[in-house]
């Protein structure tokens, strides 16, 4: 004892309240023989003023009020973990309580994340001038007032419109906001944005055509840089387009569309259906489809929205084939058999609109008119009061049709995750993306008529195949990502359809009731330019994707086929159903996206043409900068894409983790920049098959 004692004494430990109030209670009650050590214990204090009773006190004291403390502490965490600050913010903001004088009423009525962004505004615009947050709220609703009592129904009418839409400006200038160089760039990309972005690409290809030509000119091939002119021309527009669409995506921001609040039930006056165009074709999948109806309906459960299917028989060479009685009387008895079985709640649910086939003299075959677009257009005719000879069944209760304000598309495969539909809705219904039809014209020109949820790859369809695995991206849901990044919504404020979304019934039938018969395949790019689209990004939809190649080669080839059907909509004079042809209606952008879509059907072709030529033509040396120039066009972008993501680091994860992120999106990469180079010159025959069937029926057959 005296020893350890000695070494303790050596050390000189620091005689803490804690340590001594620990040695003390392990002292007490020991033998005699420790009495010792008590005695030098006590004789340490006692330099120090302190005794060993009082010390252990004190410490005793400062031990309870630090439990007290740490108590009160979580609590506080607990309250503030479990307190709703959304409802404590809206209730103590005075820009929250202004901007609620709403002259239409919406604000109130709209969720959380768009009253937010209101606020965010206005927040911006009085940093940004000598106004206080207050004045700027005020403004804007006194410029919302003075447009409500005119015209109450008006969209400008709304708040919002001087927030987040073009009466933005208006809301700056009264401000008097200082106007920066960035702020002065932002109003003429917003202004112009079609110019800024068509100037970049330009520049791109031009900059990239240039350095390729000199190349080849250094390599001796100055007689062929005609030839080599305009496949280099067309390979680069890849790269230009790329490019730029890549820095939009770095530099704008997304922006969600305004959106209502539905959580509690979609209202009346927004009665939804929900179809799927489908085909008839096998016992199985009749009860497939059934199965997939229902499953549809108990995740988006509303007393407003329906369900039905929307069928047509497959092609035959007669009106009617032996298997056409079954498959209809078995998708008849299931749509009645859900009814029955919700019938406690929802005796309107499910429906059944099944079309007989016509006959097609320009096929020379018996099939559904239109198919799918007229499946549509003839349901929109049925749910205003007409067409109902067109469909030789109709199940369900007919008695709500007249009030289905929206029809929500999708396909056999789609999935409508939980509360989807409501989403959709919801966004639909806000009065900013209301759609403003052009009855001359015939064209939504503000709001939109259709909306886009983005659509992801689903979960089980994803690990079929290394095809799918490469390029079908990430699967399943992701609970951390709200809105997403798309070039054509973030820039231009449109997006594109691709046959899986939301439309308004009357402004859709009004916009694309009138394209021509039996002449276009691919109809989505058509009906989007028309009825005005809009990505829904915070929205997602879920859909299987090809699993093997020669699948995704057949789609492709479909597309390429009905873009270039709808060729004829470049030309200032279009085909018109029983009008003959009448002035294009479509705006410049809608005029962009067909053209860019038969750009990059082009592309393949250029490249094998420049290799070809470069390598059999003009030399190995020509060649060799062909090639340098395909793969850089190629490589670029994804290069550039995946690198960026390198120096964005989460900040909730590991800097290991996310290098691994990072080396594993660079390899993906990697992996489909060789697919592409090896399958290049299967890509060019399948474009040119495309293009040439099409041109020979649109033109000669």
């Amino acid at each position: 004892l005296v020893l350890v004692l000695a070494d303790m004494a050596r050390a000189n430990p620091p005689m803490s309240g804690a340590f001594l109030a620990e040695l003390t209670r392990h002292l007490q009650g020991q033998s005699p023989h420790f009495a010792f050590a008590n005695s030098w214990l006590e004789h340490r204090l006692s330099e120090q003023g302190l005794t060993t009773e009082r010390l252990v006190l004190a410490e005793g004291q400062a031990q309870a009020a630090d439990q007290v403390s740490m108590g009160n502490s979580i609590t506080s965490l607990r309250f503030l973990g479990a307190n709703d600050w959304r409802a404590f913010v809206e209730r103590h903001s005075q820009v929250e309580r202004i901007l609620r004088e709403d002259p239409v009423g919406v604000y109130a009525q709209m969720d959380f994340t768009t009253r937010d962004r209101y606020r965010h505004v206005v927040e911006e615009v009085a940093k940004r001038s000598r106004q206080s947050e207050y004045d700027v709220a005020r403004d804007a609703i006194q410029l919302a007032q003075a447009v409500a009592a005119e015209r109450p129904d008006d969209r400008t009418a709304h708040v919002g419109y001087y927030l987040i839409d073009r009466g933005r400006v208006a809301l700056e200038r009264s401000q008097q906001m200082r106007v920066n160089p960035r702020t002065l760039a932002d109003r003429l990309g917003r202004r112009f944005p079609l110019f800024f972005y068509l100037c970049g690409v330009f520049l791109v290809t031009v900059g990239a055509t240039d350095l390729f030509l000199r190349a080849a000119s250094w390599q001796g091939a100055r007689s062929w840089s005609l030839v080599l002119l305009i496949p280099a021309l067309l390979c680069a527009t890849h790269l230009g387009v790329g490019v730029v669409n890549w820095l939009a995506t770095l530099f704008v921001a997304p922006r969600p569309l305004p959106k209502m609040d539905f959580s509690e039930g979609i209202p009346p006056d927004h009665r939804t259906m929900v179809v799927v165009p489908t085909m008839l074709s096998r016992a199985e999948g009749v009860a497939e489809l059934l199965e997939g109806l229902e499953v549809r309906f108990l995740a988006n459960r509303d007393v407003q929205l329906h369900f039905g299917l929307l069928t047509d028989f497959e092609d035959a060479p007669r009106e009617t084939m032996p298997a056409d009685e079954e498959l209809v009387r078995l998708a008849k008895e299931g749509v009645e058999q859900l009814n029955a079985k919700y019938a406690k709640h929802r005796p309107d649910a499910f429906f059944l609109f099944h079309r007989p086939r016509r006959w097609n003299a320009q096929e020379g075959i018996w099939m559904g008119y239109e198919r799918k677009r007229g499946k549509l257009a003839e349901l929109n005719a049925l749910v205003r009061g007409g067409a109902r000879d067109r469909f030789s069944q109709v199940v369900g209760d007919t008695s709500v049709l007249p009030d289905v304000r929206y029809v929500i598309t999708l396909d056999t495969d789609t999935q409508l995750p939980r509360d989807s539909a409501r989403e959709m809705v919801g966004t639909m219904a806000h009065p900013l993306n209301r759609p403003v039809l052009d009855r001359q014209r015939r064209r939504v020109v503000e709001g939109y008529g259709i909306l886009q949820p983005r659509v992801g790859v689903s979960l089980p369809s994803a690990q079929r195949s290394w095809f799918v695995r490469l390029f079908a991206g990430d699967a399943g849901i992701d609970p951390y990502t709200r809105v997403v990044s798309d070039v054509y919504q973030d820039l231009f404020g449109e997006g594109s359809f691709v046959g899986k979304g939301i439309y308004d019934v009357d402004a859709f039938e009004q916009s694309c009731g009138g394209f021509p018969e039996n002449a276009i395949l691919s109809h989505d790019l058509l009906e989007s330019a028309h009825a005005r689209s809009a990505l829904l990004s915070d929205v997602e939809l879920y859909e299987d994707y090809p699993s093997r190649y020669p699948t995704d080669v057949s789609r492709r080839h479909r597309w390429m086929r009905g873009d270039w059907q709808i060729a004829w909509w470049l030309l200032p004079w279009v085909p018109r159903l029983a009008a003959g042809r009448v002035e294009n209606p479509i705006s410049a952008l809608s005029w962009w996206k067909i053209f860019d879509n038969l750009r990059r059907s082009l592309v393949p072709i250029a490249m094998l043409v420049l290799l070809l030529t470069g390598w059999l033509l003009s030399g190995p040396q020509v060649g060799t900068a062909a090639t340098v120039f395909v793969l850089a066009v190629v490589g670029t972008v994804p290069l550039l894409s995946a690198l960026s993501d390198l120096p964005r680091k989460p900040r909730d994860l590991p800097l290991m983790a996310h290098m691994r992120v990072t080396a594993g999106a660079l390899g993906k990469q990697a992996e489909q920049f060789l697919f592409t180079l090896l399958f290049l010159p299967y890509d060019a025959y399948i474009s040119f098959d495309a293009i040439a069937r099409t041109l020979v029926r649109v033109l000669w057959t």
